[in-house]
């Protein structure tokens, strides 16, 4: 029987997966708002506000920003217990990391449907 260490590395493919799916989401929607403010020359804000008025667009805004953070857990989790070794000092590195994540999260959430 193979026994983990309670810091122990989780490589694998669902890794692998979730930044790369991520990065993809990232890029589809970076190509699409770069596609718009090139077709809104000059840009005011009132095409800005426009933009983001449609829930879907919110909901596609919230996807790539939830799709960043998740992207970044992977890299920091990754170059934490590549390059942290004490296993106290790792594990509150990363609850660190998991609460900035989830505190971006929810301020995206607020600020995309403040207004």
């Amino acid at each position: 029987m193979v026994k983990r260490a309670a810091g122990g590395a989780h490589y694998g493919l669902r890794d692998w997966l979730m930044q790369r799916v991520s990065a993809v989401a990232m890029a589809l929607f970076t190509l699409a708002v770069t596609g718009f403010l090139l077709s809104h020359r000059p840009l005011r804000f009132a095409d800005w506000q426009a933009l983001f008025q449609p829930h879907w667009m919110r909901l596609l805004t919230l996807l790539f920003f939830l799709s960043l953070y998740l992207h970044a857990w992977v890299g920091v989790r990754d170059i934490l217990m590549d390059y942290i070794k004490p296993t106290l000092l790792r594990l509150g590195l990363h609850v660190a990391a998991m609460l900035a994540l989830a505190a971006y999260a929810i301020w995206t959430a607020q600020i995309l449907w403040s207004f």
